[in-house]
C-alpha cells in the first residue's frame, strides 16, 4: 500500500472518531464522566509513550536538534492553546457561549498538525506512522466527546454539533496532504520532536490535571501505566 493513501486511511479514520459524540447522546453523565476519566488516563499514558518511547528515539537518529526541537513543540502548542483560547473541556461547560467558535478555529489548526505528523511519520516509515496513528486515535476519542459538549453548550444542536464537529476533524486529511507532498521537496525529519513536544505539553497540561482529586485514582494510574506498556510492547513488537 502507498505511504499517500495510508495516510488518507489514517487521517480520515481518526476524523471518523468525531461521532463518537453520538454515543454519548444515551449515557447517563456521571457514568459518562467516569468514562471519559479512563479514557483520559489511557490517552494520557498513550502520548507519553509515545513520545519517549518512538519519537524522540526516531527524532535522534534523523537530527542533532532533537531536544530545542521537543521544546520549540511544547511551547508550540502552548501558544495554539493560549491565543486560540482552546482548551479540554470535558464537562461540556464554559462559561461564554461564544468559546465554541474559538474552539472550532483552535480544533481545526490543532487537527491540520495532527495530520502534518501523521504524514511526516509516514514518510520516515510505516511502522513509526502506525504509532503515531493509535497515540493521536487514543487521545482523540476524550477530545471528541469534550469537543461535541463545548458546542453544543455553545448554543448548536446535537446534530448539527455532530457534522460541524466532523467537518472540522477532516483538516487531518488536508494536512495529511499537505505533509506528504512536502515531504518530496523538503525535509519534514523536524516534525517528530515537535510532534513528542506536543504530545508531551497535551499529556501534562491537559490531560493528567484532569485526573487529579478524583475518585477511581488508584485505577486512573493503572490505566495510565497501561498505556505507556502498550507503547513499549508496540516499540519490543518492532513498531517504532
Amino acid at each position: 500500500m502507498s505511504t499517500l493513501l495510508l495516510i488518507i486511511l489514517a487521517t480520515f479514520i481518526i476524523s471518523l472518531i468525531s461521532f463518537i459524540g453520538i454515543l454519548t447522546l444515551s449515557i447517563k453523565k456521571k457514568i459518562l464522566n467516569n468514562i471519559l476519566l479512563f479514557l483520559i488516563s489511557l490517552s494520557a499514558g498513550v502520548l507519553i509513550g509515545s513520545a519517549f518511547l518512538h519519537l524522540i528515539p526516531e527524532s535522534l537518529e534523523q537530527t542533532s536538534y532533537t531536544f530545542l526541537l521537543i521544546i520549540a513543540g511544547f511551547v508550540l502548542f502552548f501558544i495554539i492553546e493560549r491565543v486560540l483560547h482552546w482548551q479540554h473541556c470535558h464537562e461540556g461547560k464554559c462559561e461564554v457561549h461564544t468559546f465554541a467558535y474559538m474552539a472550532l478555529i483552535g480544533n481545526s489548526i490543532h487537527n491540520f498538525l495532527d495530520g502534518l505528523i501523521i504524514a511526516s511519520a509516514f514518510v520516515i516509515s510505516s511502522s513509526l506512522g502506525l504509532t503515531t496513528t493509535i497515540a493521536i486515535a487514543l487521545h482523540e476519542i476524550p477530545q471528541e466527546i469534550g469537543n461535541f459538549g463545548v458546542l453544543v453548550y455553545g448554543g448548536f444542536k446535537a446534530r448539527k454539533a455532530i457534522l460541524i464537529n466532523f467537518s472540522i476533524t477532516l483538516t487531518k486529511v488536508l494536512g495529511g496532504l499537505v505533509g506528504f507532498f512536502l515531504a518530496e521537496s523538503l525535509n519534514l525529519s523536524f516534525i517528530p520532536a515537535i510532534a513528542a513536544g506536543g504530545f508531551i505539553y497535551i499529556a501534562a497540561s491537559d490531560l493528567i490535571p484532569e485526573l487529579r482529586d478524583k475518585p477511581n485514582s488508584i485505577i486512573n494510574l493503572i490505566i495510565f501505566l497501561l498505556g505507556i506498556s502498550l507503547m513499549y510492547f508496540l516499540k519490543l513488537a518492532g513498531v517504532s
